[in-house]
C-alpha cells in the first residue's frame, strides 16, 4: 500500500466512524421511530420506512398514511398492528425519538418538519428534495434550532466514506490544478426544471462538499428553446409548485473560486449516462456516478488534448485508488439509507450536525432558486444567499 493509499484509508476510517456499530447505540433503549408516508402523494420515499427494520438500535412505534389502503400495506410491511391516518396524531400518541418523513412531494415537507420538530423528537430524517423555497428552509431550521432537533436529508451519496478520500487526493494534486465542476441531471422526461429540483439537488449537495458554498449564479430556463415567461408556468409535479421549462442551464461561482456548470435538457440523456458530477483538472478528471457503486472514478491525463491517448478509468474506494473496498456491504449501507440513519443517531449522541443537515439542504434549495431568480432577471449574475426567499417563478 502506498503512502497516499494508506492516508486515504485512514481518512476513510475516520469518516466512517458514525457508520460503525461501535460508535452508535450508546443508549440502553432503542430509538423509537415514527414513520410518515402518503400513498399516491410521494408514498414513503425511497425506502425511508423499511430502513429502520434493518437497524438493531431502532424500533418502529407507529406509521401514518392518510390513504386507508396504503396504511394497511404499510402496517403489514412494518409489522405493526395499528396505524394512523393523521401524522399529528401519530406524533402525539407515540412520542418518537426519530421521525422519518417519507413523502417525496415537497408541498408536505414544511408542515411535517415543523410538527416533528415540535413533537419532542430528537431527530428527523427526510426525503429529498428538502423543501420548496429558502423561506421554508429558514423556518424549518429555526424550528429545529428552537427544539434542539437534528435533521438529516436523504442525499445518500453525501454519507459515502470515499468522499473524504477523493477530497484529500485532489488536494494532493491527483488531477493537477482543479479547473471546474460539471453536472448534468438525468435528462429523461423530467429534463429541465423538474430534473433540476428532483435530481439536481443531489448534484449541488455533492458539489458543495468539495467547493464550499455558492457565491453567485447566472442561469436561464427554456421551453422548447424559448426563454420561459409567465405563460409557461405550470403547477409542477411532486408538489414542487410553480414550474416552467424543459431545459435549464446555469453557471455558479463557488467559494473555492471554481465554476460549477449545470445543465439539464429534456430527453437528452442516454440511459442516464450523463447523470453525475465531474471535477475537471488540467491533469485528470474525477467522476461521480450518483447512487452507483463504485461511486467515484478517476482518469489521469489532460482532458483537453486530443493527441494524448485516453487513460483507463480507475475506481476510488474508501481505501484509495484501485483498492478493494474494505467496508462490507457498503453499497447496501449507503443505498438503503443505513449509513445516513447511523450518522443521524451518532449526531444526536455526539451533539453535532449530521453530515447532510438542514443547513446543507437549504443551500441546495437556494441553488435551485438562484437559477430561477437569475432567469427572472434575464440571466443576470445573482448573489447568494438570495434576497428573494420564495420560489422566484411565482414573481414572473
Amino acid at each position: 500500500m502506498t503512502r497516499r493509499h494508506f492516508f486515504a484509508s485512514t481518512v476513510a476510517t475516520a469518516a466512517l466512524a458514525p457508520m460503525l456499530p461501535a460508535a452508535i447505540g450508546k443508549t440502553a433503549k432503542p430509538y423509537r421511530v415514527a414513520v410518515i408516508g402518503d400513498t399516491g402523494r410521494g408514498n414513503f420515499g425511497h425506502g425511508l420506512d423499511t430502513l429502520w427494520l434493518k437497524m438493531p438500535q431502532t424500533v418502529i412505534v407507529g406509521v401514518a398514511d392518510p390513504d386507508p389502503a396504503g396504511l394497511a400495506v404499510a402496517q403489514k410491511k412494518l409489522g405493526l398492528d395499528h396505524g394512523y391516518s393523521d401524522y399529528l396524531t401519530l406524533l402525539k400518541t407515540t412520542q418518537p425519538d426519530i421521525v422519518a418523513i417519507g413523502p417525496r412531494h415537497l408541498d408536505q415537507h414544511h408542515a411535517m418538519c415543523l410538527a416533528a420538530a415540535a413533537s419532542g423528537a430528537r431527530g428527523i430524517y427526510i426525503e429529498k428534495p428538502f423543501c420548496r423555497s429558502p423561506q421554508e428552509a429558514d423556518e424549518i431550521i429555526a424550528a429545529c434550532n428552537q427544539h434542539k432537533v437534528k435533521l438529516a436529508i436523504a442525499h445518500r451519496n453525501r454519507y459515502h466514506p470515499a468522499l473524504l478520500v477523493a477530497k484529500k487526493l485532489i488536494t494532493e494534486g491527483l488531477i493537477g490544478r482543479p479547473l471546474e465542476y460539471r453536472a448534468r441531471g438525468k435528462e429523461d422526461t423530467r429534463g429541465g426544471t423538474l430534473d433540476l429540483w428532483v435530481l439536481g439537488t443531489h448534484l449541488f449537495n455533492l458539489t458543495t462538499f468539495f467547493a464550499g458554498e455558492p457565491r453567485w449564479c447566472s442561469g436561464m430556463i427554456y421551453q422548447d428553446g424559448v426563454p420561459c415567461t409567465r405563460e409557461h408556468l405550470i403547477d409542477g409535479a411532486e408538489g414542487i409548485g410553480a414550474l416552467a421549462g424543459n431545459a435549464a442551464h446555469a453557471r455558479f461561482e463557488m467559494t473555492d473560486g471554481l465554476p460549477l456548470f449545470f445543465d439539464s435538457i429534456q430527453n437528452a440523456g442516454v440511459k442516464e449516462s450523463g447523470f453525475g458530477l465531474q471535477i475537471i483538472g488540467n491533469q485528470g478528471v474525477i467522476d461521480f456516478r450518483i447512487d452507483q457503486e463504485p461511486l467515484i472514478h478517476f482518469r489521469s491525463g489532460s482532458p483537453f488534448d486530443p493527441r494524448r491517448p485516453s487513460a483507463a478509468w480507475q475506481i476510488i474506494t474508501s481505501a484509495g485508488i484501485q483498492d478493494k473496498e474494505p467496508i462490507a456491504d457498503l453499497a447496501s449501507k449507503v443505498g438503503s439509507h443505513i449509513a445516513a440513519a447511523e450518522d443521524l443517531i451518532d449526531a444526536i449522541e455526539q451533539d453535532r450536525p449530521p453530515l447532510c443537515d438542514a443547513a446543507a439542504g437549504r443551500t441546495t434549495i437556494e441553488m435551485v432558486c438562484a437559477i430561477l431568480e437569475s432567469h427572472r432577471h434575464g440571466g443576470q449574475r445573482t448573489a447568494l444567499p438570495l434576497d428573494t426567499r420564495v420560489n422566484p417563478l411565482t414573481l414572473l
